[in-house]
């Protein structure tokens, strides 16, 4: 289940990351950067932190061919694509759902305590959208505008790691605690919620 939700997460992170470059009129090798940095680059940074080396996203095939094969669907079929940037929202959720809980239970499995755990779930899902809004000359979704970004990300995250300290995690727990993140986060775009920010002074 573990890794079923993780190369999810990689698949339609991969793929709203490719969308951007598809967007940016980038070619094919560019999309592809683009979809594995997305796809891949929360995770490295998470696997990185709790020790796990090499990160598993990288010594497994199976996550670089994830996300390859979400750039190529992306060129491929973008002409079809109607409102390209609705469809990046939709996938960006997905992905950040999916990222938030596996990278918090990963954590947790590396012995840490739930408040680094539920952070980390919160890195992991937005890491690798925050390289390809850098790379792609965007301003990162987690700090544009005040949007429930992190936010939700830590919410879906806290789901699991309230589930694994009382003695009730189990699979359905990480699809309820993704679930919570997407529907925050679709919500928030719906609605137009935004973060509460300090004024500046006059």
């Amino acid at each position: 289940m573990q890794l079923a939700l993780d190369l999810g997460g990689v698949f339609v992170f991969g793929l709203s990351g490719a969308l951007v470059g598809v967007r940016n009129r980038l070619d094919v090798l560019g999309i592809l950067m683009l979809a594995g940095l997305t796809g891949l680059g929360g995770g490295v940074v998470r696997d990185v932190l709790i020790g796990s080396v090499p990160p598993a996203n990288l010594a497994d095939w199976r996550y670089l061919l994830v996300p390859a094969l979400a750039g190529l669907v992306a060129f491929r079929f973008h002409p079809r694509l109607s409102r390209i940037e609705r469809y990046i929202n939709w996938f960006d959720a997905l992905g950040l759902g999916l990222f938030c809980v596996t990278g918090a239970a990963k954590a947790l499995q590396f012995g840490l305590n739930p408040v680094a755990a539920a952070l980390l779930g919160m890195l992991t899902a937005v890491g690798g959208g925050i390289l390809r809004d850098v790379v792609a000359g965007r301003t990162p979704l987690v700090i544009r505008n005040d949007e429930v970004y992190a936010l939700a990300a830590l919410a879906g995250a806290c789901v699991v790691v309230v589930a694994w300290e009382t003695g009730w995690y189990a699979p359905w727990v990480a699809v309820a605690g993704a679930g919570v993140c997407i529907a925050l986060r679709l919500l928030a775009i719906r609605y137009s919620w935004r973060v509460p920010r300090a004024q500046s002074p006059d």
